[in-house]
This record gives structure tokens, sequence and C-alpha cells, in this order.
């Protein structure tokens, strides 16, 4: 089976998911081929893209919630949003690249490919079966205004909500936001920390701000040295916010340990006895799978918001929506191993570390059918 699998770079969670479906497809000896479709017109536009999102949670999440917010309003209208008119204008670069190269299934793990999927059908182009998969705890706006076979949702309990959206029910998967197979790998504390060198008997707190370090993570830190003195270990990643880096080196490089981007943050969660994450819905399942005490911190308003809400509903993590008021008090509680065991089994009710799995057998099956339908036609 040949797969496409789509995505755009506007922060790791959605290129992440891609490559959990990619490494699951090849361990499976198929050909997984993942693009980001404004690549299709030239790399400065993919940047433009990229970089507009990056700039704006980075350095004015709040402005980034006003924009969620009128686009939650606007998905009321009875018309098409301008983010499908503005991608639209990919679709037939992206309908020229699928004539040159043939696909069995089309995924997508963002939004904006799957409107361009969406444009090409309306206009009669004849496509494979298409997957959007959404990475997040919530049906985002304008998931409504799409046409897909199939809707990959992260958990069951959200059927209801994406359905109120106008999501047909039967296209409905509630398998759950796909994650690499290295978080599904548990290796235990101990094993952990001797892979990466950290101290058996010591406590540490794992920080992130995902892929593109957002989060008030320079507000974080402090709060915690003050606290917890040199009784706790503090591990940042700063993702590939080098500016970010560069800062907490400057003001606390002597009392953290300070990574940029890693390949072993797997491997981290599991080491470190509390993780604190924005809660972006890639990373938040990461640490689901891994069965990471979570605590959630500084969501970027919107989407995150909303992830953060689904895991504090469900016991999966604490969310801290005052750092200065309510961080200690948070870490504090969760510092103690029965509280740990009940965010962990709550995670373990919920979310599912199969999906990877799960989205493939159901893309074979489907590829199976659809063969015999065709053969039978002829």
């Amino acid at each position: 089976m040949d797969a496409l699998i789509l995505s755009c770079g506007t922060g790791g969670g959605h290129n992440s998911a891609c490559m959990a479906i990619a490494e699951e497809m090849s361990a499976r000896g198929h050909n997984a081929k993942i693009l980001n479709p404004y690549l299709l017109k030239d790399d400065k536009t993919a940047d433009i893209v990229n970089n507009a999102y990056i700039s704006l949670a980075q350095k004015a999440p709040s402005a980034f919630g006003v924009v969620y917010s009128l686009g939650n309003a606007y998905r009321k209208l009875p018309v098409s949003s301008p983010v499908y008119h503005v991608n639209r204008r990919m679709a037939p670069l992206l309908e020229k690249y699928l004539s040159e190269n043939k696909f069995d299934v089309i995924a997508s793990t963002h939004l904006f490919p799957a409107e361009m999927l969406t444009n090409l059908k309306q206009r009669g182009a004849s496509l494979p079966k298409t997957y959007f998969i959404a990475t997040d705890y919530t049906c985002i706006p304008f998931t409504e205004e799409t046409d897909c076979d199939y809707y990959v949702i992260p958990a069951k309990k959200l059927e209801d909500e994406f359905i109120s959206r106008g999501i047909p029910k039967e296209r409905i998967l509630p398998f759950g936001i796909p994650v690499g197979k290295s978080f599904r790998e548990h290796i235990g504390r101990d094993e952990a920390r001797k892979r990466l060198g950290l101290d058996l008997a010591e406590k540490y707190i794992l920080i992130a701000g995902g892929s593109i370090g957002a989060g008030q993570i320079e507000q974080i830190v402090p709060l915690l040295l003050e606290h917890y003195g040199e009784s706790v270990n503090i591990i940042v990643v700063c993702g590939n916010n080098h500016d970010l880096y560069l800062r907490l080196e400057h003001n606390y490089g002597k009392r953290c340990m300070l990574l940029e981007y890693t390949d072993d943050m797997a491997i981290y969660m599991q080491a470190c006895d509390l993780f604190l994450s924005k809660p972006g819905g890639l990373s938040s399942t990461e640490a689901a799978v891994v069965g990471a005490p979570l605590i959630h911190i500084t969501p970027i308003p919107g989407c995150e918001t909303r992830n953060m809400t689904f895991f504090e509903e469900n016991g999966m993590s604490c969310a801290v929506r005052n750092p200065k008021t309510q961080l200690i008090t948070a870490c504090d509680s969760l510092l103690n191993e029965d509280r740990q065991r009940e965010i962990i089994n709550n995670q373990k009710k919920i979310i599912s570390p199969n999906a990877a799995a799960d989205i493939c057998d159901f893309m074979e099956n489907d590829n199976i059918d659809v063969s015999k339908q065709i053969k039978r036609s002829l």
C-alpha cells in the first residue's frame, strides 16, 4: 500500500503524528510519503505559513486566542471560511502532484491539507480514500467544512462533539492520536535514568513547551527553584526555541539541566517524577501513553485550552492556570505516589497507545475491501 501523509509545520505535533503513522506503515512493509503541500509551491510559502503560527504562539499567545475565537464565531455562518478559500489556491498544485504520484490512501494530520483535498473533491477530482486525523481534544474550527472519508478522533468521549459539528457518525473512528514507537516502549524509571546518566535516588521535574518552546517557562523555572532549592532537579527542554535556551542558560544554567531539541523525549518523560508541559494534543497524548504524572501549564488559548480541560475533567492531569498561585501546590500534590498512580490509571482508561496500529489496520482492511469491489466491477 502506498500512502501519502499530509501535514504543515505549524508546531511539531502534526508532524509527529505523521511520522508515527509512517513509522507503523513502514514496519508493515508499506510505503509512506510525508509531504507539506505548501512545499509544492516553494520553500518560501511553506516558511511563511509555518513561521506565522510559531511567531504568534511564542510571542503573542493571547492574539492567537483571539484568532481562534473568531474562527469559532465564523463557523456559525453558512459560508466557507477564509481558511478554506486560502487553501483552495493550493489545490491545483496538489492535484498535479497526485496525478504524477499514485497513492492508495491519503491522510492529513492538519486542517489545511484537508481543506485542499476537500476542494479537489468539490471540483470532481478522483481521489483515494482520505483520512483526517485530529490532533487536539476538540473539534477545531472548520473541521466540519472538510469532506474526508474518515475522521480519526482522539477519544470516544469526543464523538458527540464532532457529530454536533456536522461530522457524520459513520465516518468517525475513535482510535486516538498516533504516537511514535519510543513512547509505547515502557522501560521504567530506573532504566530511563541509567540511559540518561541521572541519579536514581534524586527527584526530577521535567518542563517542556512543545517543539516551539512556548509557555511561561521563564516564569515557572524560578518559582520551582525558589521553592525546592536543591531538593529537586529541574530539566528544561526548549525545543527549537534557541533564544529561550540562551536566556535560561544565562539566568539559570548552573541550577538547571537545559536541552534544546532531543530525540529522547520519551526516555526523559519516564525518567522524571513530574512532567510539566503546555497542553499540546500530541505532547499530552505522548505523556499519557508513557504514563507520566502530568501537570498542564500555560496553554496557548484555543485548542490547547480545550486539551487541558479535557485532561483535567477526566483526571489525567493537574491544570495550572495561574503559575504564581497554583504551580507549587500542584507539584507538591503530584509528587505523592498515590496521586501519581491515580493520574496514570485515568490516562490508561481513556488514551489508547495503539492509535497508529489501529489506523493502519483500518486502512489495510478498507484498502482490501476497495480492491475487491474493483475486481467485482471488472
